[in-house]
């Protein structure tokens, strides 16, 4: 593909949902090798949109054209169970490789030699001999253990399954790919690494997601539904917001709305400033406030606008946990954890899958009893807790109305009815029954619910899965404003950056306090990764020593020093290439530097930051090489 060329056009189209006109006269061009983030509130039609460009939709006006020589991969939300192998079903999304091995399979069983001989190379063409070292990557990136690859495809549960679903859709060399809430049942560490492997595509990127750090980092170009129009926007969604916010703050209409928000973000700033006791993550805190602040105008025309009640009496502590074991029958995922939850507390709990952090929320919340120690509850708290399997707790035959006058009999219909518009639940919809409503409008009822409720302490798990942009920008602003206890864990960094003052961290069955923020533990965890994969390594090595008994030969030796040197080289050059980036991203903080008078430099600096992320990426994959052959060598 050349750069410039045209992929995608939307040519005057106008696509009818029933009742519902999503697109009248909408256009758009889109190019290869550009990355687009296709954003708009819930039931603009995003999804829509992909299934007219994958054909599943035809447009009642208008054309939709992309070429038949381009290749295209899907990602969406839903995969059935199988039987094959984890690592099969990954290495079945490249499937020009997978009719290759069929031919190859055929002309074997014929003894044709010639043709033999032509699709092995076709398959050294397509690098089709690293398919399954390429497979076995993505599991790796995406969470996956060495014991996993071989368990078949219906032994995962349904967030692990989309993560498989997403490993398979990334194996697929696609000319275009689109990828519908990918990091949905991802965790820190599975998204960070999906922003890398998204950063190194060439092709055309198309993906829908309510995480607008992820989308900031993999994409630079927004495609914005507004009013059944398609409006394109060049750099990523901060950058969209600022234009956005600087249109409607042209529209006289909205101003008072806009100096409301304002308003609210600047005595949220004020406030944090206020107790801010530790200078780093008080420092880093206050940026990115300034920044949301800067950018409030963008969302005052959001039809979300709700807040938590203020508690109508508190405990001091709320919840305390004393020397507790956390876990299952008799496994303990957590051991000694010690935990004090005052009002006003805003924490935010970090660790990689699998380390307990849903374990956690589920022993404060009162689900799981501590296998050993103590809980202890203030007289006063009211919990409100969020789970990621919260949508399942819904009434599907019931509506929002009738869900809430369950909970509170007493209370009128038009307050009801006035609540529920907070949450664009107005009109019919806040009649209609739950089965008819959509992911994202699911997750709002299950917030609505908790906020119903008055707690004064949040325990959230994921809250916004499945919700959009505008939602999350409503739901961060009102933890903001909520004065009782949040506990959160989450992979949208952008909410927990603007919503937690204090970060715990869980590993090795530990619960101990990281002191640092957001970008710090970015930079932990590749080093604990690294860690562990040396530690792998060295563990292997030893293990293969001992199972021969014959001393290697001077020259296998000496490959094997060669070996040892360009590792402890490329570890090196990891560690120059990390404290550049972590230089330059600290850079990025400045305020200042997004003004327009400050291009050039901010322009300068993010080229810089992405080819040192590139060399980064690169040595690291250098290291692992030299790891491997080391482990191999006899």
């Amino acid at each position: 593909m050349k750069g410039g060329q045209l992929l995608i056009n939307i040519d005057n189209i106008h696509l009818w949902r029933g009742k519902q006109c999503l697109l009248e006269q909408a256009n758009a061009l889109l190019y290869p090798d550009q990355h687009y983030a296709l954003v708009g509130v819930n039931g603009s039609g995003k999804s829509s949109f992909f299934q007219l460009l994958l054909g599943e939709l035809t447009a009642d006006k208008g054309s939709v054209h992309l070429s038949s020589q381009w290749r295209l991969a899907h990602m969406s939300q839903a995969m059935a169970a199988s039987q094959r192998s984890a690592i099969d079903y990954v290495i079945d999304g490249d499937d020009r490789l997978r009719a290759i091995e069929a031919q190859l399979s055929t002309a074997e069983t014929n003894n044709d030699a010639y043709r033999i001989a032509d699709l092995h190379q076709q398959l050294d063409e397509i690098d089709g001999y690293r398919a399954r070292v390429r497979g076995e990557q993505m599991m790796q990136g995406l969470g996956f253990s060495v014991a996993d690859r071989d368990k078949p495809v219906a032994h995962f549960s349904g967030g692990w399954r989309i993560r498989l679903h997403l490993a398979q859709t990334l194996m697929c060399p696609a000319d275009v790919l689109l990828l519908d809430e990918p990091t949905n049942h991802l965790d820190m560490d599975a998204t960070l690494w999906l922003e890398q492997w998204l950063q190194r595509y060439s092709g055309l990127l198309l993906l829908i997601s309510h995480d607008r750090d992820f989308i900031d980092t993999t994409c630079d170009t927004i495609l914005h539904i507004e009013h059944r129009q398609l409006y394109t926007y060049r750099g990523n969604y901060s950058s969209f917001e600022r234009q956005r916010a600087e249109r409607l703050a042209q529209q006289t209409v909205m101003a008072q709305k806009q100096a409301r928000r304002v308003a609210e973000m600047e005595r949220f700033v004020k406030r944090f400033r206020a107790k801010a006791s530790k200078a780093k993550q008080a420092q880093s805190r206050l940026k990115a406030l300034a920044k949301m602040e800067m950018i409030a105008p963008a969302h005052a025309d959001s039809p979300f606008d709700f807040s938590f009640p203020v508690p109508e009496r508190v405990s001091d502590p709320l919840l305390v946990l004393r020397q507790c074991a956390l876990g299952y029958g008799q496994q303990a995922l957590l051991q000694n954890v010690n935990l004090t939850i005052h009002p006003g507390s805003r924490i935010g709990l970090l660790g990689a899958n699998g380390q307990g952090k849903s374990t956690l929320l589920k022993s404060l919340a009162g689900e799981l009893t501590p296998l050993s120690g103590e809980r202890v509850v203030g007289a006063n708290v009211k919990i409100g807790y969020f789970s990621q399997h919260q949508l399942e707790t819904l009434d599907f035959d019931a509506s929002p109305l009738l869900h809430l006058q369950r909970l509170q009999p007493t209370a009128s219909e038009q307050s009801i009815r006035n609540f529920l518009g907070g949450f664009c639940f107005v009109g019919e919809s806040a009649l209609q029954a739950v089965a008819n409503f959509s992911g994202g409008e699911k997750a709002r009822l299950a917030l609505a619910l908790i906020v119903w409720q008055k707690p004064n302490i949040l325990l959230l798990d994921e809250p916004t899965n499945h919700l959009d942009l505008s939602m999350c920008y409503a739901l961060t602003v009102a933890l903001q404003r909520f004065s009782g206890a949040v506990v959160i864990v989450s992979h949208d960094r952008h909410l927990l950056r603007h919503t937690v003052d204090e970060w715990l961290l869980l590993n090795n069955a530990q619960l101990l306090p990281f002191e640092g923020d957001l970008e710090d533990y970015a930079r932990w965890l590749l080093q604990h990764k690294r860690a562990e994969k040396k530690k792998g390594a060295v563990v292997s090595h030893q293990q293969a020593d001992q199972q021969t008994q014959q001393q290697p030969t001077t020259q296998s030796q000496q490959s094997l020093n060669a070996l040892k040197k360009q590792q402890r080289d490329a570890e090196k050059a990891m560690e120059k290439a990390s404290a550049a980036l972590a230089t330059i991203e600290q850079q990025l903080l400045d305020p200042t530097l997004y003004d327009a008078d400050h291009k050039a430099e901010l322009q300068e600096l993010l080229q810089r930051q992405g080819e040192l992320k590139k060399q980064h990426q690169t040595l690291e994959e250098t290291w692992l090489a030299c790891a491997q052959a080391c482990e191999e060598k006899p």
